[in-house]
C-alpha cells in the first residue's frame, strides 16, 4: 500500500480528519479529537503507519508478520507500526485502519459513539486502486 492508497483509506471513514499536530509533513487522522492513526514517511525508507489496537490482536499480528511492529513512540501495548513495504497484504492493513478507528470510537462518548458506529455499520473501506506511477520510483 502506498502513503496515498493509506491517506483515502483513512479518510473515507465517518468524519475522520487530517491534522498534523506534531511536525508539518506528518499527518495524523483523527475523529472526533482522537488519533486513530498517523502516518509517517520521511523518504528514508517505506512508509510506516500506527494504528491502535486491542493488545491481544495487537501481539498476534505482529506474530504473524515481520512489518508489524510494536508503536513506535506510543504505548506499545495499544498501538503496532505497520510497514508500509508489501509485507502485510493491502486488504489486511484495510482492515487495521478499520479496527483502529472502531477502537477510538468505543472510548468517546455515548453520543457520539453511537452516532459514528451507526453512519459505519460495517462497511469498510475498498481497497485503494494503485496510484500510476510517476516521474520517480
Amino acid at each position: 500500500m502506498t502513503p496515498e492508497q493509506f491517506v483515502d483509506v483513512a479518510l473515507w471513514f465517518p468524519e475522520s480528519v487530517e491534522t498534523e499536530p506534531f511536525a508539518p509533513g506528518t499527518p495524523v487522522y483523527k475523529v472526533a479529537g482522537k488519533m486513530f492513526a498517523l502516518l509517517s514517511d520521511d523518504g528514508r525508507g517505506p512508509a510506516r503507519v500506527s494504528l491502535k489496537c486491542e493488545p491481544g490482536l495487537a501481539l498476534d499480528l505482529r506474530a504473524q508478520y515481520p512489518g508489524v511492529l510494536p508503536g513506535y513512540h506510543l504505548d506499545k501495548r495499544h498501538w503496532n507500526t505497520v510497514v508500509l513495504d508489501g509485507g502485510v497484504p493491502d486488504d489486511e492493513v484495510v482492515e487495521m485502519v478499520w479496527h483502529s478507528y472502531r477502537q477510538v470510537v468505543k472510548g468517546l462518548r455515548r453520543a457520539d459513539r453511537d452516532r459514528l458506529l451507526a453512519v459505519l455499520g460495517d462497511d469498510m473501506p475498498d481497497l485503494p486502486p494503485p496510484t500510476e506511477a510517476g516521474g520517480s520510483s
